[in-house]
């Protein structure tokens, strides 16, 4: 049975594995740089990654409920990603020491590995 519930978990578990392998493309670009920028750059991606599965968990998890509960837990979801990666950045520059540059491109290519992702094998409804 299809449901859109169903149907997102898939678009979901899509995006994490093309996060995965941009995230880990980015990573060996930067090992050129040097091992500190691919781990940055891996911990920048890898932040946008698991708060996009942490966000998918709150947000589908609760299965079919009024729409009230389920705007509820969407907004729930997409601001505990966000204080994940706010978090992971934070930690990863300050307290770590890591570069910022490499830790943002892993953020940015992970982030645009999840709009292709989305946008991609979908039929527009007709």
């Amino acid at each position: 049975m299809l449901t859109s519930v169903a149907a997102g978990r898939r678009l979901a578990q899509r995006a994490i594995a093309w996060q995965a392998v941009a995230i880990a493309v980015t990573a060996l670009a930067f090992l050129a740089k040097g091992a500190v920028w691919s781990l940055a750059a891996g911990l920048g991606g890898a932040a946008i990654a698991v708060g996009g599965w942490l966000s998918s968990v709150i947000a589908l998890g609760g299965g079919v409920n009024p729409s009230g509960g389920a705007l509820a837990r969407l907004l729930a979801g997409v601001a505990l990603k966000w204080v994940v990666v706010v978090a992971v950045l934070l930690l990863g520059v300050g307290a770590a020491g890591l570069p910022p540059v490499p830790m943002l491109a892993g953020v940015v290519v992970a982030l645009v590995a999840q709009l292709i992702a989305m946008a991609s094998g979908h039929a527009p409804n007709r």
